[in-house]
C-alpha cells in the first residue's frame, strides 16, 4: 500500500517517553507516515544513593536469579558493574536473568547476553504465574526504577519463599519543560494522538502540561486520541486523563503502532 493511502499518513502524533527512548520508537511511525512530535516527559539517570546497588553488585555471583522489568535496569547495572571493572556478561555466566518485554529482551541481546526466560506475555503477572522453576529458597536480585516501580514480581518471590534483593538502579525524573513545536501544536489542537510508554510518562506529562497551559489542559486534547502501551498505563491514564481511547495489544512499539493504524482506519 503506498504511504499516502496508510492510515497515519500525516497524522500529528506526540510521543512521550525519555528523550533517548523516543529515537526507538519514532523511526517506527515515521515509516508509516505520520508526523511526530517529541515530548520527552521523563529523563533517566542515577539513584539518589548508589551504596545500596553496589552492595548488591558485589555478591551478584551469589544470586540466582537476575529480574530486569526494563531496559533501563539492565543499562545501569552493566554501566555500574563497569566502574567496578565487571560487565553484566560476565555475571551471566554463573547467574541466570529473567526478563519482562520483548524491549527488555532485545536490550539484554545487545549486551551479548541471552536471556534464560522470558514470560509468554510482556506483565510482571506473566512473569510470575510462569516462571520455569519454584521460588522457594531462591537468592533473587531485583534491580529497579527507585520511584513510581511495582512490587508485585518481588512480593510474590518473597511470598513463595525466596530471598530479594529489590535495589533501585536507576531513577526516572520529570524534566523542567515540553519542546516549543510540541506546545504549539497542543495550542492549536492540531494533535490527532498522543502515546504514553508508562505510568510514569503520563503523570509527568499532566504534571509538564500544567504548568504549560494552566488548570484547563484537558480541553486541548478533546479531538485526541489517547493510546496505551499496556494496562498499567491504561489504568493510570484513565486517571488522569479521563479515558483511553485505545491500548496495544501487544505491550511493544510495534503494538502501539497497531493500535494507532486500527484507530484511524
Amino acid at each position: 500500500m503506498p504511504i499516502v493511502d496508510l492510515p497515519i499518513y500525516q497524522r500529528n502524533i506526540i510521543i512521550t517517553r525519555s528523550r533517548e527512548g523516543i529515537k526507538d520508537i519514532k523511526k517506527i511511525f515515521t515509516s508509516k507516515g505520520a508526523n511526530i512530535f517529541e515530548f520527552p516527559a521523563i529523563s533517566i539517570g542515577d539513584p539518589d544513593d548508589l551504596n545500596p546497588l553496589d552492595e548488591a553488585l558485589n555478591q551478584i555471583n551469589d544470586f540466582h536469579w537476575i529480574i530486569f522489568s526494563s531496559s533501563n535496569g539492565i543499562k545501569f547495572v552493566d554501566k555500574r558493574l563497569r566502574y567496578f571493572n565487571s560487565s553484566l556478561k560476565e555475571c551471566s555466566k554463573t547467574t541466570k536473568i529473567a526478563v519482562v518485554g520483548e524491549k527488555t529482551a532485545i536490550t539484554l541481546d545487545d549486551f551479548g547476553i541471552k536471556a534464560d526466560f522470558i514470560p509468554p506475555e510482556f506483565v510482571a503477572e506473566s512473569l510470575i504465574d510462569n516462571f520455569p522453576i519454584s521460588g522457594y529458597g531462591l537468592r533473587v536480585f531485583v534491580p529497579r526504577v527507585q520511584t513510581g516501580g511495582r512490587d508485585l514480581i518481588s512480593d510474590q518471590f518473597r511470598k513463595a519463599g525466596s530471598r530479594v534483593f529489590e535495589v533501585a538502579a536507576y531513577e526516572t525524573r520529570c524534566p523542567d519543560s515540553i519542546p516549543a513545536d510540541t506546545i504549539d501544536l497542543i495550542s492549536n489542537k492540531k494533535v490527532d494522538a498522543i502515546i504514553f510508554s508508562s505510568g510514569k510518562t503520563v503523570l509527568n506529562s499532566a504534571f509538564l502540561l500544567e504548568k504549560a497551559l494552566g488548570k484547563e489542559w484537558v480541553k486541548y486534547f478533546d479531538q485526541t486520541k489517547f493510546l496505551t502501551i499496556g494496562p498499567q498505563t491504561t489504568k493510570i491514564c484513565k486517571k488522569i486523563f479521563g479515558r483511553v481511547d485505545g491500548q496495544a495489544q501487544k505491550y511493544t512499539f510495534e503494538g502501539l503502532l497497531d493500535v494507532a493504524i486500527n484507530i484511524f482506519s
